[in-house]
């Protein structure tokens, strides 16, 4: 059997960095063996730099890279939303064609490639990634999302969903169970939407977009704020919603079952009793952080130290385009980074790479060298500016 033989000033394997070792694997890069670098012999490929597995990027939107650039920053969560909805879709007043936006799927792609990204778990609202997923250079989990604040349409919205479910499961498979029909968020889905969601069968993975904004609290606890607005603007009737009095996570949380797990994401306005109360539920819950698109839209970050205070599993995300300049996770460490500057890189490191293949289910295959997982090999410099795959 042919093997390769990596070296480098430092071995990241997922968990822990390593000192003078060597990364053995086959020639088609399943993981065989770390070893001294005494034990290493000859042809040892030798790199300056960071070894780590490929990088993990549990929540991105990559049906949105079309409008990378069209938002403005810092203009709030209401209207980044609202810029969203309207220049979105093929044909409307962006204008965009459905090669255009094919086009930028794929450059988008290329870029995660680049930069290191092995598996994304991906929003889809539509089947335009299809094609480009399809090619088979990234691990992919397809969050099929469902949204719609009217019980009236609960029943048409979740059949599209299904749709799209079906689309997916048809044309873009591997080798783990990779497609789910989740909730948007806790202010876009009607109670009977909801009921669907929680109960079709199979779905066992999920992601949710959690308190991304100040307002999606004020909502439910007092049915006030900044999303009476979004509300307005979009024609939605309210009139049948009353507010829990509690906070957006505590009122939502209980809806999911004792088996699934979820994925929150953004959690800029989660406090330290919502910590607790998901800590006490018994769910199987990870945390993804998407730091620089929550500096994109609302120049706020989530409450990190609160986080790892209470041993919570984190994970890491780009977001989309539409809100962010790069997919890119080093991208997202680098900004970690200044502004948590106490956070260990090791910590940041495992959030990008075994929780975050953890979090996506992918463990088996990806997140770390560990002998029959084939994660990639991913070098990063050792200021932390670059990385890129070598394997």
């Amino acid at each position: 059997m042919a093997y390769r033989k990596f070296g480098a000033d430092k071995l990241f394997d997922g968990y822990r960095f390593l000192d003078e070792k060597v990364l053995i694997t086959d020639k088609d890069g399943i993981i065989q063996d770390i070893v001294s670098r005494s034990e290493a012999g000859d042809d040892v490929q030798q790199f300056s730099g960071i070894l780590s597995p490929g990088f993990i990027n549990c929540h991105c939107h990559l049906e949105l890279s079309h409008m990378k650039g069209m938002i403005p920053e810092g203009t709030g969560l209401v209207k980044f939303v609202l810029d969203v909805v309207e220049q979105r879709h093929p044909g409307r007043q962006a204008g965009f064609a459905e090669e255009e936006i094919s086009e930028a799927i794929q450059k988008a792609e290329d870029e995660m490639l680049a930069n290191g990204i092995v598996a994304t778990g991906d929003i889809c609202n539509n089947g335009l990634t299809i094609p480009q997923k399809t090619k088979g250079r990234i691990y992919y989990h397809n969050f099929i999302e469902a949204s719609g604040f009217n019980p009236q349409i609960a029943a048409e919205r979740f059949q599209r969903s299904v749709n799209f479910f079906r689309e997916y499961g048809k044309n873009y498979s591997i080798p783990i169970d990779s497609n789910s029909i989740v909730p948007h968020a806790p202010y876009s889905v009607a109670d009977e939407l909801w009921d669907l969601i929680i109960g079709f069968p199979g779905n066992h993975l999920f992601t949710i977009h959690n308190q991304e904004t100040a307002g999606e609290n004020e909502w439910f606890r007092h049915k006030l704020g900044e999303l009476t607005n979004l509300y307005g603007k979009m024609n939605i009737d309210t009139s049948f919603f009353h507010a829990s009095g509690k906070s957006s996570l505590q009122t939502y949380l209980p809806k999911f079952l004792d088996n699934q797990s979820l994925i929150l994401v953004h959690n800029v306005h989660t406090s330290e009793e919502d910590i607790v109360f998901a800590k006490n539920s018994g769910q199987k819950i990870q945390w993804c952080l998407c730091p620089n698109a929550n500096h994109y839209i609302t120049r706020q970050l989530p409450p990190v130290d609160l986080l790892m205070k209470h041993d919570c599993e984190i994970v890491l995300g780009t977001d989309s385009l539409a809100s962010n300049h790069q997919l890119n996770i080093l991208g997202e460490i680098k900004t970690m980074r200044r502004h948590f500057p106490h956070i260990e890189m090791e910590t940041m490191f495992k959030w990008a790479t075994s929780n975050g293949a953890k979090a996506l289910q992918m463990d088996t295959l990806l997140g770390s060298f560990e002998k029959g997982k084939k994660p990639g090999v991913v070098l990063t410099d050792t200021l932390y500016t670059f990385s890129r795959r070598i394997q």
